[in-house]
């Protein structure tokens, strides 16, 4: 019964999702995401108290998963790059393919402050996880010297900031968006030895088998 809710709230969570994308979250009502989940307003409030609740969910599961990402990245033995190219895709994969964070994601002022709290306290965990990442990878000499906590916070934002402009039916997929930005931005932090090659570039689509596998766990 336990599992059977938790895929009813999933359900309804991309039913508001994609009526938080046509209105807004703030214009989104209750009742047109019970239209949208096509359920009645009763059995809407039956799986959540209010949008308030709905959005807490949305949040908390979203950087949970983001956390478990970068547990798994720091936990690899991919060389940094890799590793921060693979939270990057897969805090993209979150937020974006799934429909479970999306606009709702950026949303943190319209929580309850109790709510809030402890969804600020994960963001910072994780904006941590990220920050350790780019310190690692400027110890090894993959990422040039750099404000690590300034850098961090460039990347989130250039990642939280997709949710405003990705449309599931534009040119794009979820995929290619991630992929492009992976190595876009790890590419803008990667030191350059003396020979001039740039240690954290790779040519597109030469993922190592390695990084692959690590993705792939991350599914």
């Amino acid at each position: 019964m336990r599992r059977k809710s938790e895929a009813r709230r999933l359900d309804i969570l991309r039913a508001a999702a994609r009526v938080f994308r046509r209105s807004g979250v703030a214009a989104a009502g209750m009742r047109d995401i019970a239209a949208e989940a096509d359920l009645s307003p009763g059995n809407l409030y039956y799986y959540f108290a209010g949008k308030d609740e709905l959005l807490f969910f949305c949040q908390d599961r979203t950087v949970d998963r983001m956390l478990e990402a970068a547990e798994a990245a720091r936990a690899s033995t991919v060389p940094v790059a890799d590793q921060l190219r693979a939270v990057i895709r897969a805090h993209l994969h979150y937020t974006l393919e799934e429909l479970e964070g999306a606009t709702a994601h950026l949303e943190i002022d319209m929580l309850a402050e109790a709510l809030r709290r402890g969804i600020i306290e994960k963001r910072d965990k994780y904006e941590q996880a990220v920050r350790a990442l780019i310190v690692k990878g400027v110890k090894r000499g993959e990422f040039a010297p750099c404000d690590a906590a300034l850098v961090a916070r460039a990347i989130l934002g250039a990642l939280n900031w997709t949710s405003r402009w990705y449309r599931p039916d534009g040119k794009q997929s979820v995929s290619a968006i991630a992929e492009g930005l992976a190595d876009y931005l790890v590419r803008g932090i990667a030191a350059v030895p003396k020979n001039g090659v740039n240690k954290g570039a790779r040519l597109p689509g030469k993922s190592p088998k390695s990084e692959t596998a690590l993705i792939a766990s991350q599914s």
